[in-house]
């Protein structure tokens, strides 16, 4: 049965709401949750940006839901500073921190002045610092000189178990690859035609058995015009395809370029419903897949109400159906 989880969208609303609503999922059924890492948000009308990190700490202390966090290694953050912060939470809450390790958008890693490169070698500097990390982890003095140099770095707090380091792909080339040393898979919602396709260039790679993460963008509200407006408002982002959410920089030119998103655009990158009955039939055809974990990212601003009607009115029943 998929662990259904909730996610923290850090680029969206304050920490504090975003603590006070993670504590509410909890207590309304939800299994686990997820903390996007963001420094800038996708839009001016989102306009908020917390540090994740620190964030994490108190999120994990108010309950006792295992979490996950997405950051890309190799720009804004050092790897061994990524391996120190996850190996911290990890020995203070035993079983409950995922690490997922992405190659980054130009919106929050380009502020460190560093050239922003293309895909691949965006993906070579990821498996760098994927190896660093994992050396750390194990408790090696790590000394490397390659696209990023470390020199003789040492974890000396380090948990019994290290957390599971997660790899993000959206396309099969990325999910094979990643099956070669990733100890699990995040990907995000398509068709079941193409996440069957990922999930399976994913383990044709090397992926096993391991486990698979999915992130679910959804808007919900108790109307069809609500629903669909608060997903233009807030993530029309998601919908500009090709390289724009990697290559542009800052939030305004995303808002500029997401006029062009229109109501068709948006409906094929975020679930938009307001009736529950279909978006139970679509996390169940997601759950039939073998995702181990599905996190629901409600992008419209009423989270709370979104909290205790996927409370009451669906988890029981994917649940039961699991």
């Amino acid at each position: 049965m998929a662990r259904i989880g909730y996610h923290a969208s850090h680029e969206q609303f304050t920490p504090a709401n975003l603590l006070r609503w993670t504590k509410r999922a909890a207590e309304s059924g939800f299994d686990c949750a997820m903390s996007s890492d963001h420094f800038h948000p996708w839009s001016e009308r989102q306009g908020q940006s917390g540090f994740a990190w620190s964030w994490l700490g108190a999120a994990m202390e108010a309950t006792c839901l295992p979490f996950g966090i997405i950051s890309a290694p190799g720009y804004r953050y050092h790897p061994a500073i990524i391996a120190q912060g996850a190996a911290t939470l990890a020995q203070m809450y035993p079983g409950r921190l995922w690490l997922a390790l992405g190659s980054g958008e130009a919106i929050n890693e380009a502020i460190t002045g560093l050239i922003w490169p293309d895909k691949l070698e965006r993906n070579a500097r990821l498996f760098e610092c994927a190896q660093i990390i994992k050396a750390l982890f194990a408790g090696e003095t790590v000394t490397h000189r390659g696209r990023i140099t470390i020199v003789e770095a040492k974890l000396y707090t380090r948990p019994e178990q290290p957390p599971m380091l997660v790899g993000a792909a959206v396309s099969e080339r990325t999910a094979e690859w990643l099956g070669s040393w990733a100890d699990a898979l995040i990907t995000v919602q398509a068709s079941p035609e193409q996440l069957k396709k990922v999930i399976a260039a994913f383990r044709h790679g090397g992926g096993g058995q391991k486990p698979i993460i999915l992130q679910v963008a959804l808007s919900w509200a108790p109307s069809e015009e609500e629903a669909e407006a608060e997903a233009l408002h807030q993530w029309a982002a998601s919908a500009l395809g090709g390289e724009v959410n990697w290559d542009v920089r800052r939030p305004q030119d995303f808002d500029r370029v997401a006029r062009l998103v229109k109501t068709d655009d948006i409906r094929h990158s975020v679930l938009v419903s307001a009736d529950l009955g279909q978006h139970r039939a679509w996390l169940a055809e997601y759950a039939e897949m073998g995702f181990d974990e599905i996190h629901l990212h409600q992008v419209g601003r009423r989270q709370l109400s979104f909290i205790e009607a996927f409370g009451e009115h669906i988890l029981p029943s994917l649940k039961a159906n699991g």
